[in-house]
């Protein structure tokens, strides 16, 4: 049963990942006055299936920008380039403030980002369902030769302390972290609560500025309407509401 659940979620996420992107075609607009969230979605994903939260962010108030790039055949440090470049590019003729909000891996390219950028008017950090510490579904498509089948970026994300997570140093900007929970028969596989990838601890960092957990599993927080309203939250107060 535990390793037909495991196969079941791998190559669900291969087939993710070999479908190509549908390309945004929204027309970017002028931020005006508007505090500016940037959005980085996550492993075998485009920028569209932020749509949900880029629209409850757009009703908050704020001026959303999400960046797309692709993970298939894609390293950690291709993908950190391709990440960059775009926020960069978002960002250098913007004086508001600008806010980061990432979704899984995208959390992780965030961290990435900020640990060799700066952002002038950097606000706050949102990272939802991100595999702060690693992944133990990572460590065990490793251990497999069908794991090959992921790519570099999605085995990079394991809990060994070489892996991409796990290399990234600790921030030094404010951060509130959201971990998603629902009910699963994974516990050989993922010790403790958990999202159905991710475990609660491994979302968590020392210095995070607040943390909360809502009943989620991880590919539908990005849909969840909890997570929507407590990233609003602590964009715009540095707290979650508990």
């Amino acid at each position: 049963m535990r390793q037909k659940l495991i196969l079941l979620t791998f190559f669900s996420l291969i087939i993710l990942l070999l479908v190509p992107a549908w390309e945004n075609q929204a027309e970017s607009s002028e931020p005006g006055e508007k505090e500016v969230v940037v959005l980085l979605h996550g492993l075998a994903r485009s920028n569209t299936a932020m749509w949900l939260l880029k629209q409850r962010l757009e009703e908050a108030g704020f001026h959303v920008e999400a960046i797309d790039y692709a993970s298939f055949n894609q390293t950690s440090q291709q993908i950190i380039g391709n990440i960059t470049n775009q926020i960069n590019e978002c960002c250098k003729s913007i004086n508001n403030r600008v806010h980061l909000v990432g979704h899984s891996l995208g959390g992780l390219l965030i961290r990435a980002y900020l640990e060799h950028n700066q952002i002038q008017n950097l606000g706050r950090v949102v990272l939802i369902g991100t595999p702060n510490q690693g992944s133990e579904v990572a460590d065990y498509a490793n251990q497999k030769w069908w794991g090959q089948l992921a790519g570099q970026a999605a085995l990079s994300l394991g809990t060994t302390k070489e892996s991409f997570p796990n290399t990234l140093p600790e921030p030094d900007y404010p951060v509130g972290i959201i971990a998603g929970v629902r009910e699963s028969d994974n516990e050989e596989l993922i010790p403790g609560l958990d999202d159905g990838l991710v475990s609660v601890e491994s979302t968590k960092l020392r210095n995070m500025q607040d943390f909360i957990a809502v009943p989620s599993g991880h590919s539908m927080m990005r849909y969840n309407k909890v997570v929507a309203t407590q990233t609003i939250i602590f964009l715009k107060s540095g707290k979650f509401n508990h």
